[in-house]
């Protein structure tokens, strides 16, 4: 029987490269798979799913009123892989646990947990909820100096941290860095986007 998997993890932990692997491995063996990436995350152009180490592959953009199990059931695909599950809706998540159970196909998402707030995100709270497995994807804390393992997102914004506001302003390294509980509440800033860079 096909399975819901949450794979999540903090900013730079691998999280797309690891999907974009998952695709290829599938695809090599002759497989289809199906990608899908929320509309709000156009990062890298709408509708990629890209690592920074500058792979990428198209996928099917998830709208508001996007019906994932639809859209599955059209393709019949052997795989289903999702990226940035934590923009998704909560009924999203259900569509895709439909299509593990209903489909019997399996579907992978990858995500983040919590926002810059320490607040779970609504796809990655359903994500928690409906998934038959919940495997983490560790990374180390950014700040300089540390080898703890990053548990939080810290949000700079003007060379200060920012633990209040909008819970979603889609950025990248400019914005966000992966630190540790202790660097979360006591960032040296500075240090922080000088080791790391912009």
């Amino acid at each position: 029987m096909a399975k819901l998997y949450f794979r999540f993890g903090q900013m730079n932990a691998s999280k797309s490269i690891q999907l974009l692997t998952v695709a290829h491995s599938y695809e090599e063996q002759g497989k289809k798979v199906a990608l899908f990436t929320p509309a709000i995350d156009d990062r890298y152009g709408r509708g990629v799913i890209a690592s920074r180490v500058g792979i990428a592959k198209r996928a099917v953009v998830v709208e508001e009123d996007t019906d994932l199990f639809a859209c599955v059931r059209a393709q019949m695909p052997d795989c289903v892989l999702v990226d940035e599950v934590q923009f998704l809706r909560a009924y999203h998540v259900r569509q895709l646990a439909r299509v593990a159970d209903d489909l019997d196909i399996p579907v992978i998402m990858y995500g983040l947990l919590k926002d810059y707030r320490n607040r779970l995100f609504e796809g990655s709270e359903a994500a928690i909820l409906w998934a038959d497995r919940i495997e983490e994807i560790k990374t180390i804390c950014a700040h300089p100096g540390c080898d703890r393992k990053a548990t939080m997102i810290l949000k700079v914004k003007d060379g200060r941290p920012v633990y209040e506001g909008e819970q979603i302003e889609v950025g990248g390294n400019d914005l966000y860095k992966s630190v540790c509980r202790k660097h979360y509440f006591h960032p040296d800033v500075e240090g922080l986007m000088r080791a790391t860079g912009p």
